[in-house]
């Protein structure tokens, strides 16, 4: 069994191998218009699916299944995806997890037709756990890969860009996925999804990934594990060794438990209490995206050694502080264009914010965290958060169904955000201050 301190100890950044801003420039425009592509298409087609299914099986799973499905699977693989990121070459992981999504969508397309009514239950939700599968370990191959496509003077603007390229997919994929499912209908959707994915595949395979002089000591430390648990324990014994990252994932998790009071009560509140039709819904859940985009371009902006507190406390403040706003405007406001105006800017707000701290975030892990443990870290922080999402729509559909008032139980929340934050800021700020031995290593 190796030491501990002997697998924690950061790389050196000489180890990778030289990659000039040319190459990356090259890489961020591939990886960009990759993610844009798979984002864009993905968007649609989960829409689309969720339409087919509505009017097919009348079911109330019918946008809740990826919602239901992607938090177990994300458990149940959140060991074996974080040792494997960090075992093998990410580009293959990355390769052969669109390869898998690839054929899933051919076996989808090939049994879908077998099915009818409320039975195309069965073939939606055996591709879901496929997809979730594929985008686990794609998503946490990714996070682990940074350094391997760009020098560390571009990490901040592939976060950016890449995070930019998926709000505005958000953005733009609603309109374009039910113009495109009435249009076409949605076996041939299937089609279009498997040549944006086979688009994806051919992207990333045009991609180089710069392996650093590491790579094959990992797999030698990965031979003297007992198991794959002993190396999911490595992950988390690194992650008590960096009490920032802890802090983080702790944020991670409040602010998006309290943030389902929005997901949740938003189109509640609206049509269900206030009447007001569906249009403000659509309109304010845009401004969020585009807040996201916004911020994310923000920060391919700002440089990367401005004061990382202020990249974090500040964003956490402004979103709980948006929240009890979207609480009161819902409270007071009811006829819809006024609505719908002054929600739209109090969620592009908070969707800045948001973007501004995610990127944050996504830099700080990489530039500071050893290459040959992104994989478990990644893996440990986005499944801790994919994990609590269905609990707080478990309790947050509980309290928008009970006699409370929905426009209270979102301002509250937006307190209650606010609140943590406070009472978080001294430790969090002490965590920050001790964290910076991790940096420039």
């Amino acid at each position: 069994m190796v030491e501990n301190k002997a697998i924690i100890l950061p790389e050196k950044k000489s180890q990778f191998a030289p990659i000039t801003n040319r190459q990356s420039n090259h890489q961020i425009m591939k990886d960009v218009a990759s993610n844009f592509i798979s984002s864009l298409s993905g968007g649609m087609f989960s829409l689309a699916m969720g339409l087919m299914l509505l009017h097919d099986t009348h079911s109330p799973l019918s946008f809740g299944l990826e919602t239901a499905i992607v938090p177990i699977v994300g458990l149940i693989f959140l060991i074996p995806v974080g040792n494997i990121v960090d075992q093998y070459h990410h580009k293959i992981i990355l390769v052969v997890s669109l390869i898998a999504r690839l054929v899933g969508l051919v076996i989808f397309a090939l049994i879908y037709p077998l099915f009818t009514g409320i039975y195309k239950l069965v073939p939606v939700a055996g591709f879901v756990v496929t997809n979730a599968i594929s985008t686990n370990f794609n998503t946490t191959a990714y996070s682990a890969s940074v350094h391997e496509l760009v020098n560390d003077q571009k990490i901040q603007l592939l976060s950016s860009l890449t995070q930019a390229a998926s709000a505005l997919s958000s953005v733009l994929s609603p309109a374009i996925g039910v113009a495109v499912y009435a249009l076409i209908g949605f076996e041939t959707f299937i089609v279009v999804e498997i040549i944006a994915t086979f688009a994806a595949l051919m992207l990333l395979l045009s991609m180089q990934f710069h392996y650093s002089d590491a790579v094959s000591s990992v797999k030698n430390i990965s031979k003297t594990l007992a198991s794959q648990l002993s190396g999911f324990k490595t992950g988390l014994q690194y992650i008590r060794h960096r009490p920032l990252i802890r802090d983080l994932i702790l944020v991670a998790i409040v602010v998006n438990f309290l943030f389902t009071a929005i997901t949740i009560g938003l189109p509640f509140v609206i049509t269900a209490q206030l009447h007001a039709g569906n249009m403000p819904i659509g309109y304010i859940e845009t401004g969020f995206s585009a807040g996201i985009f916004i911020g994310s371009i923000i920060m391919s902006i700002i440089p990367n050694n401005v004061y990382f507190s202020l990249k974090i406390v500040p964003p956490i403040i402004v979103m709980g502080a948006c929240m009890a706003l979207l609480g009161l405007l819902l409270a007071t406001v009811t006829q819809p264009v006024q609505l719908t105006l002054a929600g739209a800017v109090i969620m592009f707000v908070a969707g800045s914010m948001s973007g501004v701290m995610n990127v944050s975030t996504n830099i700080r892990l990489q530039t500071t965290v050893p290459s040959h443990l992104l994989g478990r870290v990644n893996s440990t922080l986005m499944t801790s958060v994919t994990a609590i999402m269905p609990i707080g729509t478990l309790i947050y559909t509980f309290l928008f169904q009970s006699q409370l008032s929905g426009a209270l139980v979102i301002a509250v929340s937006g307190v209650m955000m606010l609140g943590y934050v406070i009472g978080f800021l001294r430790l969090i700020l002490k965590d920050i201050r001790g964290d910076k031995q991790f940096q420039g290593e």
